[in-house]
């Protein structure tokens, strides 16, 4: 009988996917955390820890979508070590002014779910696609759609005569 053996990740690999990627990363984890010098940290630390574990990669996903749940774990760790909710620091609404977005918005982004607010940062800061979003949160594609649609309806109807 043989063995399976898990696919081998080369450095060159991840290295790859943060030079072609580490601006998505950088701006989802500063959505995040509301600190772009501690998601700068977060991104290297994630990265890092990649480099260091990529033997343990099993190869049930893309390589990306494994760095991704390792970076958000990074950045999970860091907001739970700081006790502090993420702010989003909400840049790609449309809007010319980055600090367009009032309080309501940045507000109601924090009260979400965190599946919720994470699945709403990797699409719509990270572009990833609902099966991507998928691998990373570890859920089916449509459980991603009922997620974002749950958090859209909770942002829309909490947002009702807020001016955008």
């Amino acid at each position: 009988m043989t063995v399976a053996r898990k696919p081998s990740v080369q450095p060159a690999e991840i290295e790859a996917i943060y030079r072609d990627r580490f601006p998505v990363f950088v701006l989802s984890i500063t959505a995040v955390l509301n600190d772009g010098q501690e998601a700068l940290d977060v991104v290297q630390e994630g990265f890092s820890r990649a480099l260091r574990r990529r033997r343990t990669f099993r190869g049930e996903g893309t390589l990306e979508g494994w760095i991704w749940r390792i970076v958000l774990n990074v950045a999970a760790d860091r907001g739970r070590a700081r006790a502090k909710d993420p702010v989003p620091a909400v840049q790609r609404c449309g809007h010319d002014d980055p600090d367009a977005p009032d309080e309501a918005i940045r507000s109601q982004l924090r009260a979400l779910p965190e599946r919720q607010r994470l699945a709403v940062f990797l699409r719509y800061y990270a572009d990833l696609s609902y099966d991507q979003i998928a691998e990373v949160l570890e859920v089916r594609s449509g459980t991603v759609a009922a997620t974002l649609n749950a958090a859209h309806t909770t942002l829309r109807n909490d947002l009702e005569g807020v001016a955008m």
